[in-house]
């Protein structure tokens, strides 16, 4: 339930990312929305359905479209059947942020949204996330169920900051030169913005607008929620919680211990060594595994 809901934030949140950086580059805006779909992991899908990559087309197909399982429209409501199935787990403020959620987005999403009101859908979007988030946070008991939500929140958002860093770095690069240098901040701010980080980093960093820094920030830095580094400790850490409530240790323990180690007492410089691209691939191969991992061990599939 909670990594539909981490996923329906993450996704407003890079359509507003493409949304911005295409006005920047009117000249090839259909590339902007195509990086979009590619960072989605929803290529296919949606070249089974159209042959462009328009803006109209892009953003219908990540919010509104049912026959796509990663829509907004669809995880919203996936959630909800979920929480749905499981409400006797849940406190009563819990359920009534996710029940509004989708009742809110049922009725929003009826009709194409317009370029005009995306701006405010995707405001409501991650506005309603975070009160289901603090309905969670502020009512549950901190028992197994919450450190699952917990679990589930972390692996979600942690694929999603490997895979914007990972399709959008480079290509919001000027030119390989510039690696290290001063870069566009209008194009990084935006990068920034589309994982809720630039204000922390202003804060973090003041005037370092550079390359290495704002991937050091992105992957490393603990501060950060949507770090990778953060995401990792949390995702140990809620395990951990639950290996001692369960009294065992299971196979996605190690892996979870394993993926928090390649993050930890790091260097940007070292990582950039290792290929940034191949080592965000094999963050996003391994974490995609050990989300499959604490399915089997707890019995979420069979």
């Amino acid at each position: 339930m909670f990594r539909f809901l981490e996923r329906a934030e993450n996704t407003a949140r890079l359509i507003e990312a493409g949304f911005r950086i295409a006005l920047t580059r009117s000249t090839d805006a259909d590339a902007e929305w195509k990086s979009v779909i590619i960072t989605s992991a929803v290529q296919q899908a949606y070249e089974a359905k159209h042959n462009t990559y328009d803006s109209a087309k892009v953003i219908d197909f990540l919010i509104r479209d049912a026959d796509n399982a990663s829509s907004v429209y669809s995880v919203i409501k996936s959630a909800r059947d979920n929480a749905r199935l499981v409400r006797t787990a849940m406190t009563t403020e819990v359920w009534a942020a996710v029940n509004e959620t989708w009742m809110l987005f049922a009725e929003l999403l009826k009709q194409p949204i317009r370029e005009t009101d995306l701006p405010e859908v995707l405001a409501t979007i991650r506005q309603q996330s975070a009160l289901v988030r603090g309905a969670l946070n502020g009512t549950m008991l901190r028992k197994d169920t919450y450190h699952f939500c917990q679990i589930g929140t972390h692996i979600e958002r942690a694929d999603n900051t490997a895979r914007i860093i990972d399709v959008k770095y480079f290509s919001l690069l000027p030119a390989s030169s510039f690696v290290g240098g001063r870069l566009d901040n209008v194009q990084w701010e935006t990068l920034l913005r589309s994982v809720s980080a630039h204000r922390s980093f202003r804060w973090a960093f003041e005037e370092d607008f550079t390359a290495p820094a704002i991937a050091s920030f992105l992957i490393l830095d603990r501060r950060m929620p949507r770090s990778l580094s953060f995401c990792m400790t949390e995702i140990v850490t809620n395990l951990d919680y639950l290996a001692e409530n369960y009294g065992e240790r299971l196979a996605c323990h190690d892996l979870a211990d394993a993926l928090k180690t390649r993050l930890d007492n790091r260097d940007i410089a070292s990582i950039f060594d290792e290929g940034l691209h191949e080592f965000l691939s094999s963050i996003i191969h391994d974490t995609a595994a050990l989300g499959l991992q604490i399915e089997k061990d707890y019995r979420f599939i069979n």
